[in-house]
């Protein structure tokens, strides 16, 4: 099991990051690897380091993400969470200070100016994770290998949608999903031996929205639910908003730590338990057959619901896993409710997820989604039906090139940065990396200032451990895995020099590489 990394140094003569609450205004901000999160791809663009940090500070205080009276972090703690000079830090603090957006003052810091223009309604709960803000950035030359998709659909994707046949006397509105698709979902479950009507199926806009109607549906603020540390950062989000408490328990390499998972069960009884049993996210990890009976039974015993994200089972890649992922579902030892979807295989684009469940549970988040959209879009369940009756091929063609991806990408970080470890996958999608020494949130500054964006294990661990670890996925070209690996040895070469320059590094091109 690895140690609870809680304080590591930086860059040499950088501060060691804390995790810790920043002082402000309730609300305001709750970390500061959260506002480094917020700040994105913030070096991106031309000009000097100092007007772009300012800049989208700026941007930050316009719309109410840094209200009135916010206190900031002191400049030598966001210079070292950013991976720049203190001077850098120093400047932008100065210019918003001129603007009147900031009031700086010996002995009680930087803080938002309490006249400074921001957005008066309420402002709604929303991600600083990284793995979304990055999907929100305007296009340009970074490689991203912190959102895990596949870069492009396949061919019977386009086929399928040139083949629909749309409904004659359809409203078009069905919050469960159309018949044929919670049917084709429901006969995959049985043939991994979980018996399964349609009426167990609720067709989502893929399976971050089957997650929130669960949380929305499950969790009141104060309940406890059992996360493993570290997962999923998109669930830890949906944690967040509904105010649960999580109670991590940490992964090791045979998965979550189910007889620490029992005792966190028997003892705090959670609302909800949110597990990923087959090749987990980040750390690939496989939860043996019988540590995932025992979980099973244990919550199903003491009456906690029990979560698997499903949504990475299929990617195994042993050749002789069949055509529906390989290994018993852990849906085969007991009541568990299973979330999967089609944009991991199929492609991203492709909004179709679903959440396995008794009826009575499905049929009351079909009451809830009905309030949020009135049922996914026909077209794409339509789609989906066909390619679920034509898999088998289209899933062993992504799990070829998600075997090539990986094998790729570990050849190239063993050759460019031999320091950096990382284990083998036997499946699912992104690589769980650890760094020699320094914290993953302030590298991936740097890496962004080299081109490329890396997912700080940070932000995976509700534990506050991973602070060495780095998540990068393999799901893009040769060319491109190299060019990014290249950039990272770049980046990882000035890191470890000392603290970084104030002027931002030359991105080299891509020549002509798509990304």
């Amino acid at each position: 099991m690895e140690p609870i990394d809680t304080s590591l140094p930086g860059p040499a003569g950088s501060l060691p990051l804390s995790a810790g609450s920043l002082p402000g205004p309730a609300g305001s901000l709750p970390a500061l690897d959260d506002l480094v999160a917020r700040l994105g791809r913030w070096s991106a663009g031309r000009g000097p380091l100092y007007l772009l940090l300012a800049a989208r500070l700026r941007r930050l205080i316009d719309e109410g993400a840094l209200p009135p009276g916010a206190l900031l972090p002191p400049d030598r703690r966001l210079a070292a969470a950013l991976a720049v000079g203190r001077t850098t830090v120093v400047a932008a603090y100065e210019t918003l200070r001129r603007e009147g957006a900031l009031v700086r003052r010996q002995g009680s810091g930087t803080r938002v100016a309490a006249a400074a223009l921001t957005l008066d309604a309420p402002r709604v709960k929303e991600t600083s994770n990284p793995l979304f803000l990055h999907l929100l950035e305007a296009p340009d030359e970074v490689i991203l290998l912190s959102c895990a998709a596949p870069e492009r659909p396949p061919a019977e994707l386009a086929e399928a949608y040139r083949s629909l046949v749309l409904p004659d006397g359809d409203l078009g509105y069905h919050p469960a999903g159309i018949g044929a698709l919670r049917a084709a979902v429901a006969a995959r479950y049985a043939a991994r031996g979980v018996p399964t009507g349609p009426g167990q199926i609720l067709v989502t806009t893929g399976a971050q929205q089957g997650l929130s109607l669960l949380v929305r549906l499950l969790l009141a603020p104060g309940d406890g639910v059992l996360v493993e540390a570290p997962t999923y950062p998109g669930a830890l989000d949906l944690f967040r908003e509904a105010a649960a408490v999580p109670l991590p328990v940490a992964v090791g390499p045979d998965g979550v730590d189910v007889p620490e998972a029992v005792r966190v069960m028997e003892r705090h009884r959670p609302a909800l338990a949110y597990v990923i049993s087959r090749f987990q996210n980040p750390t690939g990890a496989v939860l043996p057959p019988l540590a995932g009976r025992r979980l099973v039974e244990a919550a199903n015993a003491l009456g906690v619901p029990l979560v698997d994200d499903e949504v990475l089972a299929d990617l195994s890649f042993d050749a002789d896993a069949d055509a529906d992922g390989g290994g018993p579902a852990l849906s085969s030892y007991g009541e568990v409710i299973g979330v999967g979807s089609l944009s991991k295989v199929v492609w991203g684009g492709l909004r179709v997820g679903w959440v396995r469940g008794p009826a009575p549970l499905i049929a009351r988040l079909a009451r809830l989604k009905a309030l949020q959209d009135l049922g996914s879009d026909v077209p794409s369940q339509l789609a989906a039906v066909r390619l679920l009756d034509g898999y088998a091929p289209v899933l062993e063609a992504r799990r070829r090139a998600a075997r090539a991806g990986h094998d790729h990408l570990r050849a190239e970080l063993a050759r460019l940065l031999p320091s950096w470890s990382c284990a083998p996958a036997s499946g699912g999608q992104t690589l769980w990396v650890r760094l020699p020494h320094g914290d993953g949130v302030s590298f991936a500054q740097l890496a962004l200032r080299h081109g490329v964006a890396v997912l700080p294990g940070a932000t995976t661990d509700a534990l506050g451990g991973s602070l060495r670890r780095l998540r990068l996925h393999f799901l893009t070209s040769p060319e491109v895995l190299t060019e990014a690996v290249r950039r990272l040895a770049c980046a990882w070469e000035e890191y470890t020099a000392g603290p970084a320059r104030a002027a931002a590094p030359g991105r080299s091109s891509l020549r002509g590489i798509t990304v």
